[in-house]
């Protein structure tokens, strides 16, 4: 282990959702702190742009469809075949679409759990086969604060954020044989493209309501960044199956 617990030199770590928002902030974190970064994305474009933006050098664009599910295995084969094994990956993507009980269909239902959770367990499973086991790897998900509490229109979301806690208390107990750390993080309100969608769906008196929910106000995507960049270093090398939220507070209001 380095003297500097937080130091990613020498190490290759895999950032889905990289285009924006907290993916963006956890491959520009990473990138500082020494790490070779893949970013993954579905447009190359906006993948280029979060590239521009890092430090150091062994960088790649890694475009990718997340709902592909059947095939992310091979892709993570591919990706190590060309760019060497990966450390770790941090799972940021995800959609989020805000929709009550009365709109509930299984197309909605489907997308939703396919893109928020198929893909972690996709991933993971490419991940174990294609890598150094003589190296402890971290795996961290990006759950949300909405798995673990109830808010309007947003349950199947939830419940697909909750299977990511679940995922990774399953996943951390059947790949400690492979030397694999599972960990997740669970933001409450970050300020984000997201959040602004969320705001597009709502009256202002039920987004200031949603607001004043954080006693710290909103988060920042550099604030969960922080946070992933922890469990997936060598300082958290003893944590395993940790759900840590990332709120504001808001769970203490």
């Amino acid at each position: 282990m380095s003297i500097q617990p937080m130091d990613f030199s020498g190490k290759r770590v895999l950032v889905t959702g990289a285009s924006s928002g907290i993916g963006r902030a956890c491959a520009v974190l990473l990138a500082e702190l020494g790490a070779k970064v893949i970013l993954n994305g579905r447009n190359i474009q906006t993948l280029q742009h979060t590239a521009e933006s890092l430090v150091g050098g062994g960088h790649v664009c890694a475009p990718f469809d997340m709902t592909d599910t059947d095939k992310l295995c091979d892709w993570i084969k591919t990706l190590t075949a060309e760019h060497g094994y990966l450390d770790g990956f941090v799972h940021c993507a995800g959609v989020q679409v805000t929709k009550p009980i009365r709109l509930f269909d299984q197309a909605f239902f489907d997308d939703t759990m396919h893109v928020n959770l198929a893909s972690a367990m996709a991933i993971t499973q490419g991940f174990r086969l294609k890598r150094d086991r003589t190296k402890q790897g971290a795996i961290v998900f990006v759950a949300s604060i909405a798995g673990l509490i109830g808010q309007t229109g947003n349950t199947v979301y939830g419940a697909s954020k909750a299977g990511l806690m679940s995922l990774t208390r399953g996943l951390s107990m059947e790949l400690l044989r492979d030397n694999i750390r599972v960990n997740c993080v669970a933001p409450a309100l970050v300020a984000t493209d997201m959040a602004e969608r969320t705001k597009a769906s709502m009256t202002e008196a039920q987004f200031q309501h949603m607001v004043n929910q954080h006693p710290m106000g909103l988060g920042q995507p550099e604030d969960v960044a922080n946070a992933v960049a922890f469990l997936l270093s060598d300082a958290a090398k003893w944590i395993n199956a940790v759900t840590l939220p990332v709120e504001g507070g808001y769970l203490a209001n």
